[in-house]
């Protein structure tokens, strides 16, 4: 069965910094705005839940057809963790996460356990 999966990490003004599809499903055009579109609709969701749940893995928050929305909110309330590239000194915080030493970290991880 294929299948696929789009990794986000969106910064505290709700933009997105870093996406990453991985998975067998053949890739189609129209998918990175679906995601783009699904996220968005998401982030209202996780902005309520996130304040009245002391969860942080946020499971099935959202679904769109057969795609399902599952969020981990960090303690400070930022979506997603990624503080190897906020150590870095010549990272600027909130600016896209362009570092392919990272991408290929995530896409490793996300093949060995999705």
């Amino acid at each position: 069965m294929a299948s696929t999966a789009c990794f986000m990490i969106v910064s505290k003004n709700d933009i997105p910094i870093y996406e990453a599809e991985v998975g067998t499903a053949p890739k189609k055009e129209e998918a990175a705005h679906q995601h783009q579109f699904i996220l968005h609709a998401a982030l209202d969701v996780v902005q309520d839940l996130a304040w009245t749940t002391s969860a942080m893995f946020l499971k099935s928050i959202d679904r769109f057809n057969d795609l399902v929305v599952s969020v981990y909110v960090t303690a400070g309330h930022i979506l997603l963790a990624y503080l190897i590239v906020l150590l870095n000194p010549l990272y600027l915080p909130g600016s896209r996460v362009a570092s392919s030493h990272f991408d290929t970290k995530v896409r490793a991880l996300a093949r060995r356990y999705l």
